[in-house]
């Protein structure tokens, strides 16, 4: 049993190598709701995002080919800076599932990692980690970004060209990209054990003490953080 997304549920399944790790469901493939994790709500429930005046957000620049959501125990630290001087965004770390089948929301799906995109979203470090469901039919052929392209052709630059447009349809200017090809598995998972230790450090599991940069008002209270 777990109480909140975020901090209970483990960051992958127990027993499972590195390049495996548990991807929490936020929007599902073909929906254009824009639905994410409460980081300061009780129990972290996922909610709809809102516009700056208030009203439901939505993804107005098409229908996502992929299925959205995150890696629990994760955190994308602001007080860490990229190697170009970018903060991280205060978010746990993202992941694009693009596997054949759509998942529901707040689903909990073991996913293999194959790369990693660096997006810089409106001056912040936003890492999307790119998986594939382990039960999708093509899971046992794809273990890298090469193999996504191989037998998934088109995959990558329809990605690349949806995270660096997707906001323009809103009047906002295009993404960029810290390069243009994606990471190897391996840089990816670097990326995740990265930020679980700044979600370590969130939660004080690290003897980390005090209320860290960024994280006022955020939900900790839960067994997997801070609460008893």
């Amino acid at each position: 049993e777990y109480i909140t997304f975020w901090h209970d549920i483990p960051l992958r399944p127990s027993g499972e190598p590195d390049n495996i790790i548990t991807l929490v469901v936020e929007i599902p493939m073909r929906m254009t709701a824009k639905m994410e994790l409460n980081k300061k709500g009780e129990n972290n429930h996922i909610a709809q995002d809102v516009n700056k005046d208030g009203s439901a957000r939505y993804y107005t620049y098409g229908t996502p080919f992929f299925n959205y959501g995150f890696i629990p125990q994760t955190w994308e630290d602001p007080s860490v800076k990229s190697s170009q001087g970018y903060a991280g965004d205060n978010d746990p770390l993202d992941v694009i599932e693009i596997g054949s089948s759509r998942l529901l929301m707040g689903s909990i799906t073991p996913c293999k990692v194959l790369g990693s995109v660096e997006l810089i979203d409106e001056g912040e470090t936003d890492h999307k980690i790119i998986c594939i469901n382990l039960n999708d039919p093509d899971a046992e052929k794809i273990t890298s970004m090469s193999d996504l392209d191989q037998v998934k052709p088109g995959t990558i630059t329809n990605l690349i060209h949806w995270l660096k447009n997707y906001k323009t349809s809103d009047g906002k200017p295009q993404n960029s990209l810290a390069q243009e090809e994606p990471t190897s598995a391996q840089e990816a998972i670097d990326i995740i054990a990265e930020t679980h230790l700044r979600w370590r450090a969130l939660c004080g599991h690290d003897g980390t003490t005090g209320v860290l940069e960024g994280s006022e008002g955020f939900w900790l209270d839960s067994p997997g953080c801070k609460g008893e």
